[in-house]
């Protein structure tokens, strides 16, 4: 039996995945959500072919599935419906402490007939940050909301230092509000690290957003 890892791309949803596969979870694949309109990850902003690299880097396979606003519940039961069949047991989620996210996962779960799996539930969003980033992961900040954080922190590595910034502000240390996202780029569930080697700052209606426009895998054997 076998669990597949909502997948953002971001620290939360691979941390998630990381704590799940330490707690002998076998995940078998990673599902990704992308917007029709714009064929990239809803809110984070990053592109559909980049979170494709990124599984290559892991070497689990993806299953990228495009979703719309008015139908998002009914295009991720298809989606995760469609690998049932194959003994899937459960999916496993990234969520903090959001109840109504939780609460909306647990009853489509339920409706699928499969486990849904939390692993950083109910963590201290400071412990969970400090575990991800001690465990070894590196990511890059992809998308903020400019009232929020700085555009000199879009494409800045998530470490010590942003650690003490986003303290410093009135939010979230983990963005679980959607005050920020990110991308991981290595960790110790990468077997290759993915070099971000050209990039720009845009901003779009409040948002900063990183536009990643190269980057290549770098074997880590």
């Amino acid at each position: 039996m076998s669990y597949i890892a909502s997948w953002s791309g971001g620290k939360d949803s691979c941390f998630a995945c990381y704590e799940a596969m330490r707690q002998g979870y076998t995940v078998s694949r990673l599902v990704n959500f992308i917007s029709k309109e714009f064929q990239r990850v809803s809110f984070h902003g990053t592109e559909a072919k980049l979170i494709e690299v990124q599984s290559q880097a892991v070497g689990i396979p993806l299953l990228q599935k495009e979703t719309t606003r008015e139908g998002y519940e009914q295009e991720f039961k298809e989606a995760v419906r469609g690998l049932i069949p194959s003994s899937l047991k459960g999916m496993v989620f990234g969520d903090i402490y959001l109840q109504e996210h939780k609460d909306w996962v647990e009853r489509v779960c339920a409706e699928l007939e499969i486990e849904a799996v939390e692993p950083l539930w109910g963590r201290n969003p400071g412990d969970v940050l400090s575990g991800f980033i001690g465990s070894g992961f590196e990511a890059v900040v992809v998308s903020a909301q400019a009232k929020f954080i700085g555009e000199e922190w879009i494409g800045h590595r998530v470490d010590s230092d942003f650690v003490d910034y986003v303290k410093q502000k009135d939010i979230d240390v983990c963005g679980e509000n959607g005050e920020y996202h990110t991308l991981v780029v290595d960790g110790p569930i990468f077997r290759s690290r993915i070099e971000i080697t050209q990039r720009r700052t845009i901003n779009r209606d409040g948002y900063w957003f990183l536009d990643t426009s190269s980057y290549r895998l770098v074997d880590k054997r």
